[in-house]
């Protein structure tokens, strides 16, 4: 799918083209069509000659409404810049093309409009000339007439020929820009999905929120999976729409570090504003800015945004009715500023690139290890940035989809092995810590902590992180060498629970057991040695099939209890096969 935005001043025909285009309304409100005026956005989508599905985001031109113009531009990478024959170039033009200029958007079209009115010549020399110097420098720039078709097979053409920019993250990350309620559905969103994918069934966060997805549509249609760039519509299930809003982000838990403190390069020297905004995605929260040093800036914003390094917005002052800059993410979590000319060394710690990650991986990956010990790095962004191979970066590992400072693996390692011997000393019965929870107390992903666990030789199981299991259960060894020689004399001979709690075997103890190979437990109340399930699928293969729950208690010699245990446990590894009138077979 390809996604474009338009720009450009208002009553400069956005509309009407995309009108002409797709042969849909994009405004929907009933105040907008009075008034002739887009005032929210519009979503429309066609199908092009090739076979491609085009959505297009038609964003409004008046100066009163940037900040929604901004929420429909600022999460996409190709635009529809427009300008209209008979007007030319306007204030509201410059104001698009520098929120467009600081965003860093390369692809699209220059669409001069109502060529029925005027030759648009002038007006094409005019735009070429102005967008010199600006990342929309050399765009093609196309006349057409919405009203008489005039150009219209040329723009369809060019569209098709453009290209889908690559999104290297795959971290699913959904815009909002819009929130609403369907009866008999419930809450729905739509936005931009820029990255990742996104499937119904899944769980999500929505501005931290969580929920789960219901059902999706993409383009009108019901879908399974949407995959980015995308226009999605999203509802979902454990979510109220009076709660979300536009500007959140819907994501995947555990995908994004949502953050209230960046810091950021910027795209040209300025004297910033004290307060400002960020657009970013489909919002525009407010931030505080402190500036550390030439082009570096810290921002402090008065909501949670999940963003990465590399990320881009736009830095605007809403009293000006201005752009102050374009900014790129360079840290979204970083250290505490303490003491005198902290800023300053911030800045000398950022500014040798001040462009940001690529640069910085190419010097050996400082930031990359910067960011890893605080919360690991998408690989794919970093690869794709710095323009080489992931497991090239000196400096840092690939662990799943995180770069990782090799210093932090060893020392969580050293760190993982200190804790697992320490429990097993207090108790042989311990399972270890968590590893999620580990994973929480020191702000890395949970793949980073399982493969130091690994590195550490430490075997993980139930989700906790342990050595490898003992034979020797120390004050428990008696009690479960006991239970043994029961069992050795009769394989079938499983104690009831309170016989268990009898010997001393609670729960934990017999999981411990069972760690070190010693028990297969197959129910709370069926412990057995661990030979004992092969010698009875051999003894029940001796029997004429299909045989009774009956028959199988007489084989093995034991009670209804556990056979039953013992005959479900070989249904499961598909030794045997249960039949629909409760008899069994081998397979």
């Amino acid at each position: 799918m390809l996604v474009v935005a338009t720009a450009g001043h208002v009553d400069h025909g956005k509309s009407a083209l995309v009108r002409a285009l797709t042969g849909t309304e994009p405004d929907r409100l009933a105040e907008e069509r009075r008034r002739g005026l887009t005032i929210e956005l519009g979503h429309v989508w066609t199908t092009l000659p090739s076979g491609r599905r085009l959505a297009v985001v038609d964003v409004p031109g008046h100066a009163d409404y940037v900040r929604t113009m901004l929420a429909g531009v600022v999460p996409l990478r190709t635009v529809l810049l427009v300008v209209a024959a008979d007007e030319g170039w306007s204030a509201q033009t410059a104001e698009h093309v520098a929120a467009l200029d600081a965003l860093g958007i390369r692809q699209g079209l220059v669409i001069v409009t109502k060529v029925d009115l005027a030759g648009p010549g002038p007006v094409a020399d005019d735009v070429r000339e102005r967008l010199v110097g600006t990342s929309l420098a050399g765009l093609p720039v196309l006349p057409v007439s919405a009203r008489t078709g005039e150009g219209m097979g040329a723009l369809v053409a060019a569209l098709d020929g453009l290209g889908v920019p690559e999104e290297p993250d795959d971290r699913t990350r959904l815009w909002v820009d819009r929130v609403f309620t369907v009866r008999g559905a419930g809450t729905v969103v739509t936005g931009t999905l820029a990255s990742g994918r996104l499937a119904a069934g899944d769980a999500v966060l929505v501005g931290g929120r969580p929920g789960r997805v219901r059902r999706l549509e993409s383009l009108g249609s019901v879908v399974e999976e949407a995959v980015a760039p995308a226009r999605v519509a999203v509802n979902l299930r454990d979510l109220d729409a009076d709660v979300l809003r536009r500007g959140e982000a819907l994501v995947r838990p555990g995908d994004w570090w949502s953050t209230r403190l960046v810091d950021v390069g910027t795209d040209r020297d300025l004297d910033p504003p004290t307060h400002a905004v960020l657009h970013v995605g489909s919002g525009a929260p407010p931030v505080r800015v402190r500036p550390l040093g030439p082009r570096l800036l810290r921002l402090a914003l008065d909501a949670d945004v999940p963003l990465s390094v590399g990320d881009r917005a736009v830095l605007r002052d809403p009293g000006l009715r201005q752009v102050v800059a374009g900014v790129t993410v360079l840290d979204p979590d970083p250290p505490e500023l303490r003491g005198r000319g902290a800023a300053a060394r911030r800045a000398t710690a950022l500014a040798d690139d001040p462009t940001g990650l690529a640069g910085a991986v190419r010097r050996r990956g400082v930031l990359a290890a910067d960011h890893a010990r605080r919360l690991g790095l998408p690989a794919a962004a970093v690869a794709a940035a710095a323009g080489e191979d992931a497991a090239a970066i000196d400096g840092v590992e690939a662990v799943g989809a995180h770069l990782v400072d090799p210093a932090l693996l060893a020392d969580l390692a050293a760190t993982l092995r200190d804790r697992a011997t320490a429990a097993r000393r207090a108790d042989p019965t311990d399972a270890g810590p968590p590893a999620a929870a580990v994973a929480h107390e020191h702000g890395v992903p949970l793949a980073v902590v399982l493969e130091a666990a690994a590195r550490a030789g430490l075997h993980t199981s139930g989700g906790r992180v342990a050595l490898p299991a003992a034979r020797d259960l120390g004050p428990h060894e008696e009690a479960v060498a006991t239970l043994e020689r029961r069992l050795a004399a009769d394989p079938y001979d499983a104690p009831t629970r309170p016989e268990l709690a009898g010997l001393g075997l609670d729960d934990r103890v017999l999981a411990a057991a069972e760690r070190a190979g010693r028990l297969v437990r197959l129910a709370p109340d069926v412990v057995l040695l661990p030979g004992a399930l092969d010698e009875a699928g051999d003894r029940l293969a001796a029997l004429d099939p299909p045989w009774s729950l009956a028959e199988a208690r007489v084989a093995l010699g034991t009670s209804r209890r556990v056979a039953l245990a013992v005959c479900t446990d070989l249904d499961r590894r598909r030794v045997t096969r249960h039949l629909p009138d409760g008899r069994r077979e081998p397979r």
